[in-house]
């Protein structure tokens, strides 16, 4: 996953002539590593939840948490560190980024109880958002020509593989040092990557530039008491008081940090940008797309170890091909648009996911995970590859080049928030199952699932515009 925004902006900011960095392709090599690693921490946790509850002792609520709280901080605060990169130097930011997501990956992986595990995935997505944008500034300046499409290319190549390994990676860990090991892995890599890298990373002088720190604060907190109202609501039912209040709480904060934006010399989103019909059209296409993938992830992980008794490592190889399903996907969407439109594309993505949910619905009468579950969420995540590339492709192609920058990151930020929304309301709805190895919980959720892509359908065919994308700047796969 990267984020261009920086990547648009850097471009105009590099000079022109610049001579190519000696050393450079073994410090993509190196930012390459250390995204890797933030993409990897996504996913890596979902097969490791049940093991992580077990011996910690953890509910349905916390392990929520466990997931949202990383892709909520990465996501809220992903657009402050990109201007966080350009006031105090991008090579400072990466290094910041770099050390704290170390050390919190050390502290979650020592962790001996909740406050420590969900305090550690929030600095590791702290860290996450200083690190991501400002090495794709890095990479962007550091390459020219044809240089810096191949150097973009492996950068976009990491997004798609490191969902993929996670998943894997996380039930090979589980099953044996443990799960703890799914976060000690970061901090070897991290040490090595602090060792080397200040050598590589190019000095560059900060820019003069205003940090909106009320919009991230703003932002992060009203989708935290979202999150916070959503997995509540599952506890105590939708007419308790601590469930209504921190969603009334978030309507109040969203809008608050909409008047700050508006008013702002530097805001962090711009609200025109909401005027745009592709940009609404990619961030509503990337926030269902994600919603869906990360709950299946969510879902599927804790379904087949608690109701099916699978070993981590079995659940890991489960999911190996829907994570390879999503990368196959993404490739026939980056094709399919170029030659039958964005419009098409998105909704025959639609509606492959859609298709590919229904089979999980019938969990309830105990079908065969490789018979139902699997095909199931291979080939919705199929369609969902295809919807992820759709909206790129159109908040990106389909807006002004001085706008292209700020479209990505927008779409971007969706990506992330769509995680934490995700699982928070299919975990909400699958309450029982989650706590108590029950099917019909997992049943309705899959369901609701099911009803989301499908209730997409009409909404994609209304937003996405007609036509084959031309790209106004520099590809971007997400």
């Amino acid at each position: 996953m990267s984020h261009p925004h920086r990547a648009a902006h850097a471009e105009h900011a590099a000079p022109p002539h610049e001579a190519p960095e000696p050393r450079r392709w073994l410090m993509l090599a190196l930012l390459c590593l250390a995204q890797f690693m933030l993409i990897l921490d996504v996913t890596v946790v979902n097969v490791a939840l049940p093991a992580m509850a077990a011996d910690l002792d953890l509910g349905r609520e916390t392990l929520t948490w466990v997931v949202t709280a990383y892709t909520l901080c990465f996501g809220g605060l992903m657009l402050l560190g990109g201007r966080l990169a350009d006031a105090v130097g991008a090579h400072r930011t990466v290094l910041a980024g770099l050390a704290v997501f170390t050390a919190a990956s050390l502290a979650t992986g020592l962790a001996t109880g909740a406050p420590t595990l969900l305090g550690g995935r929030i600095f590791q997505g702290v860290g996450a958002a200083l690190l991501s944008p400002s090495a794709l500034s890095m990479v962007t300046t550091s390459f020219q020509g044809e240089e810096r499409n191949k150097a973009l290319g492996a950068w976009a190549a990491v997004g798609g593989t490191g969902s993929a390994v996670g998943v894997l990676l996380g039930g090979v860990l589980t099953d044996g040092p443990g799960w703890e090991w799914v976060f000690y892995l970061n901090v070897p890599v991290g040490v090595l990557a602090l060792a080397t890298l200040p050598a590589l990373l190019p000095r560059r002088s900060p820019q003069p530039v205003r940090l909106d720190l009320p919009g991230a604060v703003l932002v992060t907190a009203g989708t935290a008491s979202l999150i916070y109202g959503l997995v509540r609501a599952g506890d105590v039912g939708w007419g308790d008081a601590t469930a209504v209040l921190p969603l009334l709480g978030a309507l109040v904060l969203y809008a608050a940090f909409v008047g700050v934006e508006r008013v702002s010399r530097a805001p962090l989103m711009d609200p025109r940008m909401f005027t745009r019909r592709p940009v609404v059209a990619g961030a509503f296409l990337m926030l269902v797309a994600t919603a869906l993938l990360i709950a299946f992830f969510f879902l599927g992980s804790v379904y087949l170890q608690r109701v099916r008794g699978f070993s981590p490592l079995r659940t890991g190889l489960v999911f190996l091909p829907v994570a390879v399903a999503t990368g196959v996907g993404a490739h026939l969407g980056s094709q399919l648009v170029s030659r039958i439109g964005s419009r098409v594309t998105a909704t025959a993505g639609m509606v492959v996911a859609a298709a590919g949910t229904l089979p999980l619905t019938w969990l309830a009468a105990d079908g065969s995970v490789y018979a139902g579950l699997l095909p199931g969420l291979a080939i919705a995540s199929l369609g969902i590859g295809a919807v992820f590339v759709t909206a790129t492709t159109t908040a990106l192609a389909m807006v002004a080049h001085e706008e292209a920058g700020l479209a990505s990151g927008v779409v971007n930020t969706f990506h992330e928030v769509g995680g934490s929304v995700g699982v928070a309301v299919m975990s909400t709805v699958a309450a029982a199952g989650i706590e108590h190895g029950a099917i019909g919980g997992f049943t309705d959720a899959f369901t609701l699932s099911a009803t989301v892509a499908a209730a997409s359908l009409p909404v994609t065919l209304l937003l996405v515009p007609r036509g084959k994308p031309q790209l106004t700047g520099r590809p971007h796969m997400h």
